[in-house]
C-alpha cells in the first residue's frame, strides 16, 4: 500500500469484534531473548516464541503509536489489532500524529487509563520523555510494554522491541561487506530518523559501528520526522550538497523518497539505496530493482508479541521479559523465502483504532 493511500484513510479507522479471532498460525516464531532483560550488552539467546490460545478474560488494553504515517506503523497496528481478536480482549490504539508530539502521546495514553485500560502498550515517541508516566502509570498497577522504539525506563513491565543498534549494525553490516577495508572508498548520505528517538539514535549508533575501519564514509547525516515530505527534502538537499554519493540509506521513509529523487536527478545507475526497516515501499523497491536490500524485525510479529506479554502479565502467567524477533536482511533474490504475513500488513488492511 502507498503512503499516500495510508494518509488518507488513517484518519477514517475501523472497529473490529473481538469475536473474529484469527488463525493462531503466526506461532512458533524465532526470537531473540535478551538476559538480563532491559540491560545493554546483555547476552542473546535464541528461542522459539509461542503466544497464548485465548485470554481467560476480555482484558482492556490501550496501544499507542506515535504515529501512523508509514506503512511501518501500519503493519504494527495489523499485528496488535490481530493478535486481539485472537485472543478475545479489548483493544484501544491511539497514535499522537507525530514524532514532534510527545505531550500529545503522554496525553493520549492518560485518557487510556482513564478510560479503563489496565495495561498499556507504548511505541514510545522519545527514549526518556515517557519515563515520569512510566512511574504513574505503574504507581497504578498499570501493565506497561515497551514495544518497537525503546523507553530508558526500568520500570517497564516487558519489552517486546529489537535492538535497533542490531538493525543499524545489521544493514551497515551488509554494506561493509560490500564495500571491505582496502577497496575502493565510497561514500553514504545516511538518514536515521527523528532527532531523539530511540530507535532512530540506536540505529545510527548500530549503522556508525558496523562501517568503522571499511571503504564506507558516512559524508552526511540527517535526522527528521519520517514523514515523506520532511525525508524527501533531506534526501534532496544531501544529494545537492554530495553529488558524487555512491549510497542513500535510512529510514525506510527515507529511501523510498529517495527513489524518484535519484531517478529525476539522473544518477540511479550510479546512486544505491538502502533501507534499515522494511515497509510496503521498501518491498516494492526490492522486488524493482530499485532498492538493494533492507533488515527487517518482523514487525507484525513484533506486534502480536506485545499483546501477548500484556495479557500473560494481566493474567499472572509465564511471560518472556525481554524479546523480539530475530532480525534477517531481505533483498530480492531472498524475497521468495520470506513469510510476508510476519512483516507487512495486507495490501488491503486499513487502520483499525478499536478492537471490541
Amino acid at each position: 500500500m502507498r503512503l499516500s493511500a495510508i494518509a488518507m484513510i488513517a484518519g477514517l479507522g475501523v472497529i473490529a469484534s473481538s469475536g473474529l479471532a484469527a488463525a493462531g498460525d503466526w506461532f512458533p516464531y524465532k526470537v531473540d531473548v535478551w538476559q538480563p532483560p532491559f540491560e545493554k550488552g546483555a547476552a542473546k539467546s535464541q528461542r522459539d516464541y509461542t503466544a497464548l490460545d485465548k485470554a481467560s478474560a476480555p482484558h482492556e488494553i490501550c496501544v499507542s503509536f506515535p504515529h501512523m504515517k508509514d506503512a511501518y506503523w501500519l503493519a504494527v497496528d495489523y499485528g496488535v489489532t490481530e493478535e486481539a481478536k485472537r485472543l478475545g480482549v479489548k483493544l484501544q490504539v491511539v497514535e499522537a500524529g507525530g514524532y514532534t508530539e510527545l505531550n500529545k502521546q503522554i496525553s493520549q495514553i492518560e485518557d487510556c487509563v482513564s478510560s479503563g485500560a489496565k495495561a498499556v502498550v507504548i511505541g514510545a515517541i522519545s527514549y526518556d520523555g515517557l519515563n515520569n508516566l512510566i512511574a504513574e502509570l505503574k504507581a497504578k498497577k498499570i501493565v506497561v510494554v515497551d514495544m518497537i522504539n525503546g523507553v530508558s525506563s526500568k520500570q517497564v513491565d516487558a519489552k517486546a522491541l529489537a535492538s535497533w543498534a542490531d538493525v543499524g549494525e545489521t544493514i551497515g553490516g551488509y554494506l561493509a561487506k560490500k564495500h571491505p577495508a582496502g577497496s575502493a572508498k565510497v561514500k553514504v548520505a545516511w538518514f536515521p530518523g527523528p532527532a531523539g528517538a530511540g530507535f532512530a539514535e540506536s540505529a545510527n549508533l548500530g549503522f556508525k559501528k558496523a562501517l568503522e575501519g571499511t571503504a564506507v564514509e558516512i559524508v552526511d547525516t540527517r535526522y527528521g520526522d519520517t514523514g515523506k515530505e520532511v525525508q524527501s527534502k533531506l534526501v534532496a538537499d544531501a544529494l545537492q550538497a554530495h553529488p558524487d554519493l555512491d549510497y542513500v540509506a535510512g529510514s525506510a521513509v527515507a529511501a523510498e523518497a529517495a527513489v524518484p529523487i535519484i531517478r529525476a536527478a539522473g544518477v540511479a545507475d550510479r546512486v544505491k539505496v538502502l533501507a534499515y526497516y522494511y515497509t510496503p515501499g521498501v518491498d516494492q523497491g526490492i522486488r524493482r530493482g530499485q532498492i538493494l536490500a533492507a533488515p527487517t524485525d518482523s514487525t507484525v510479529v513484533q506486534g502480536r508479541i506485545a499483546i501477548d506479554q500484556a495479557v500473560r502479565i494481566l493474567e499472572g502467567k509465564d511471560y518472556v521479559k525481554h524479546v523480539a524477533p530475530s532480525i534477517f536482511v531481505i533483498e530480492k533474490e531472498t524475497l521468495p523465502g520470506v513469510t510476508m504475513s510476519a512483516v507487512l500488513a495486507p495490501n488491503d488492511f486499513r487502520p483499525v483504532f478499536e478492537v471490541k
